[in-house]
């Protein structure tokens, strides 16, 4: 028999190939989505794979799906935080719904999930899809970073507090990564910048052009999200797993960059910045 995950944002990228990936690898999947799209496309990838309607920033469908799971009678051996999303936006005129949006998708929804799911798992393992922008080093993408930060500290301190030693919670920091969510960004960030007035443009134009087309190139030399399934595979096989895994040489380098002084690394990053503009 397999083990039974429950993977939040499985409708694309990192969340989609981590569903099949665990499902080849005989664990029952309870993979998250929000349209009937993709719970059909979902269901058709493998046997294995169960989806379920869940979007997370809606209390009443995290209940209707952990009802559901209750029902079936489901001991979960993991839950996989996963979904989340990028703002990209100077801070100096970041749309405030906006900065909360960031963090009530990729902070707080993770601990509403968690919390309603955890008596569902008598053991077994919290898995977070964090960042290596977690790390706080990259200008514009603040909001995302920070959100990022937030929730590693978040869990850190549960795993602290909490009083199963049979819990464990983990943190997956990729880099780059070919996944749907830059797209996303850049859709919902350009008509955020296009409305904002013409000294913005000026400040920040080059900078955030320069973003974008990043954005766009990591949509072709970024590592497979299969890279990231691989190594949430070995942590949740793993008798005593790392509380934090890169993904990446990019994720393994800027968290080593990210312990160096705060005023030298800010200088570095300014000279880069300078560079690409």
């Amino acid at each position: 028999m397999g083990k039974n995950v429950l993977i939040t944002g499985a409708s694309s990228g990192i969340g989609r190939c981590t569903s099949i990936y665990l499902a080849e690898n005989n664990y029952y999947v309870y993979a998250g989505v929000r349209t009937e799209k993709d719970y059909e496309s979902l269901k058709s990838e493998h046997k294995n794979i169960m989806p379920i309607y869940l979007d997370v920033l809606d209390e009443k469908s995290i209940q209707k799906a952990y009802e559901e799971l209750k029902n079936k009678n489901i001991s979960l051996e993991a839950i996989i935080n996963n979904a989340g999303a990028v703002i990209g936006q100077p801070i100096e005129y970041i749309n405030l719904e906006d900065l909360k949006y960031q963090f009530e998708l990729n902070t707080i929804a993770p601990v509403a999930i968690t919390q309603k799911f955890l008596s569902l798992m008598p053991k077994g393992k919290i898995i977070n899809i964090s960042s290596m922008a977690s790390t706080g080093i990259f200008p514009y993408i603040s909001p995302y970073c920070a959100s990022k930060r937030a929730m590693d500290i978040l869990f850190n301190s549960l795993s602290i507090e909490l009083k199963n030693d049979d819990i464990k919670i983990i943190s997956i920091k990729p880099g780059v990564i070919k996944t749907p969510i830059w797209n996303k960004s850049i859709t919902r960030n350009k008509a955020r910048l296009e409305k904002l007035p013409d000294d913005f443009k000026e400040k920040y134009g080059k900078e955030l052009l320069a973003l974008s087309e990043n954005a766009n190139k990591n949509n072709y030399k970024a590592l497979e999200p299969q890279k990231v399934a691989q190594i949430i595979l070995k942590a949740l096989k793993a008798k005593k797993p790392k509380s934090s895994y890169c993904v990446g040489w990019d994720s393994i380098i800027v968290c080593q960059l990210a312990k160096l002084p705060q005023d030298f690394l800010n200088k570095i990053i300014r000279l880069r910045l300078k560079s690409q503009t």
